[in-house]
C-alpha cells in the first residue's frame, strides 16, 4: 500500500447544518481559495464552450474543470511542457481540476478493454492500439499541472454484475497505489481517489475502508452519474458521506442537475461538477429558480421580459444596472441557430449554478439550510408537492428534512 504524505491543500469546515449532513469550508489550492459547497464547470479541452476565462472569472468560478483525455490528444503532452501547463496555455489563473481519462476511453472509445495493465484502446487519430495506465495518467496531469488530479479507476456502469464490479473496485485500489508512486508533483498537485462499488453499499464501505488508509488530500466518490435509479444512488452516497473523513473535502463526480447538487450538499457533499448547464445552454435551455426554460417555444416569441426575474447575471440584468438585458424573444429568435445566443445562454446557466451553490453555503452559514431547501423545491415546482420527486423527498428525510410537512 502506498501512501500520499504531501499535499498542496488545505480545507477548514467553517460551518455545519444543525439538522442536515451539510457542511461549508474554505479550501486553499496553489490557485487560490475556493468555497464549498462549489459546482466546478466542465472546460473540456481547456476552454468552456463559448466563455472567455475572464468572464467565468467574474461570475466568481473559483476552479473549473479540464479533461485528460481531450488535453492529452490536442494540443498533446509535448505542447503542455513546453508551454508550462494548461493555466497558461488556456490563460486562467485559477485552480483547475482534471479527471484522469479513463471514463473517456470506456465512454468514447467503442474498442477499449480494460486489463490489470491499465486501458488498451485504439487511436481515435490512425487506430493504433494504445494504452492508458495509472503511470501514464499521472505523467499527463503533471504536465497539465492541474491542482487536484485523479487517480485513474476501473470505471464500470452501476448496472454491471457483481463479480465485474467487485473487480473493478479493488483494481481502482491498486491503480492508486500505482497512481501514488507515479505522481511527481505532490507539493503543487493533490491527486485524489475515487470510491468505487456501484450500487453495492458492501463494496463501497470496503473501498471507503482502504482508501482512506492511502490519506490522499480529498477524496471522490466516482461511478453515480450513468443514469442509475435515484433511490439507490442517494443511498450510495448517504453511506459514503457517513464513513469519509470529516477533514477532506469529498466530490461527487459528474453530477451537475440543480436537484441533485441541493440534496447531496444536505447528504454531505462539498463539490460538484458536470456538462449539463453548458449543454443545455447549446440547446436552447435556460435553468431558473422557477425550472427550466426551452426558449425555442412560441410562447416566447414576443417576451420582453429576462430570462429570470431578479437574476443577477450580465444577461438579465437590465443596461441601466449595467447588464445587457437580453430578452427571451431575442433568445427564442437565435437559440440553436447563433453561436451568440449559446454563449449568452452558457454565461446565464453558469451563473445560475455557481449561484445555487453560493445561496446554499450561506444558508450553512446562518443555519438556515432546511429552509432554502424547503423553498428551492416549491419555486421549482411551483408550489405542487405533488411534483416533488420522490427520490428527494426520501433522501432528505434521511437527514431530517420533511419537505411534504
Amino acid at each position: 500500500m502506498s501512501k500520499a504524505t504531501t499535499s498542496a491543500l488545505e480545507f477548514r469546515v467553517v460551518a455545519r447544518c444543525s439538522t442536515t449532513k451539510a457542511r461549508a469550508a474554505n479550501m486553499v489550492l496553489p490557485h487560490g481559495p475556493v468555497n464549498t459547497p462549489v459546482f466546478m464547470p466542465v472546460g473540456t479541452q481547456a476552454s468552456l464552450k463559448g466563455v472567455l476565462p475572464e468572464q467565468l472569472e467574474k461570475l466568481g468560478c473559483q476552479i473549473m474543470l479540464n479533461n485528460t483525455y481531450h488535453l492529452g490528444l490536442k494540443p498533446g503532452q509535448k505542447v503542455l511542457d513546453a508551454v508550462g501547463g494548461a493555466h497558461r496555455f488556456q490563460t486562467w489563473t485559477r485552480n483547475i481540476l482534471t479527471d484522469s481519462g479513463g471514463f473517456q476511453m470506456v465512454s468514447l472509445l467503442k474498442l477499449a478493454t480494460i486489463t490489470e495493465e491499465g486501458v488498451k484502446f485504439l487511436s481515435p487519430d490512425d487506430g493504433s492500439p494504445m494504452l492508458l495506465t495509472p503511470e501514464h495518467s499521472m505523467s499527463l496531469q503533471n504536465s497539465i499541472g492541474s491542482d487536484i488530479m485523479m487517480q485513474l479507476d476501473d470505471v464500470v456502469h452501476t448496472l454491471t454484475g457483481p463479480e465485474r464490479m467487485e473487480e473493478a473496485m479493488y483494481r481502482s485500489i491498486r491503480w492508486l497505489d500505482r497512481c501514488i508512486k507515479a505522481h511527481k508533483k505532490p507539493e503543487t498537485q493533490n491527486l485524489f481517489c475515487i470510491i468505487q462499488g456501484g450500487l453495492d453499499k458492501r463494496l463501497r464501505e470496503i473501498c471507503c475502508r482502504e482508501m482512506i488508509k492511502r490519506d490522499t488530500p480529498g477524496i471522490a466518490v466516482g461511478g453515480l452519474s450513468g443514469g442509475e435509479e435515484k433511490t439507490a444512488f442517494c443511498e450510495v452516497v448517504n453511506t459514503c458521506s457517513d464513513l469519509l473523513p470529516q477533514n477532506k473535502p469529498r466530490y461527487l463526480m459528474g453530477v451537475g442537475y440543480a436537484e441533485d447538487l441541493v440534496v447531496c450538499v444536505a447528504l454531505g457533499m462539498d463539490m460538484f461538477d458536470c456538462v449539463y448547464p453548458t449543454r443545455t445552454a447549446r440547446f436552447g435551455n435556460a435553468i431558473t429558480r422557477y425550472g427550466n426554460m426551452n426558449l425555442r417555444n412560441h410562447k416566447y416569441k414576443f417576451d420582453e421580459q429576462p430570462l429570470e426575474k431578479d437574476c443577477q447575471c450580465p444577461c438579465c440584468l437590465p443596461k441601466e444596472k449595467n447588464g445587457w438585458g437580453i430578452s427571451r424573444a431575442f433568445f427564442h429568435s437565435t437559440v440553436s441557430k447563433e453561436t451568440a445566443a449559446a454563449h449568452l445562454m452558457t454565461i446565464h446557466n453558469v451563473h445560475y449554478q455557481l449561484n445555487l451553490m453560493r445561496e446554499m453555503r450561506q444558508a450553512i452559514i446562518d443555519d438556515t439550510f432546511p429552509a432554502f431547501v424547503k423553498r428551492f423545491f416549491n419555486d421549482k415546482y411551483e408550489g405542487d408537492k405533488t411534483k416533488y420527486p420522490s427520490w428527494a423527498v426520501g433522501a432528505l428525510r434521511t437527514v431530517n428534512v420533511d419537505l411534504l410537512e
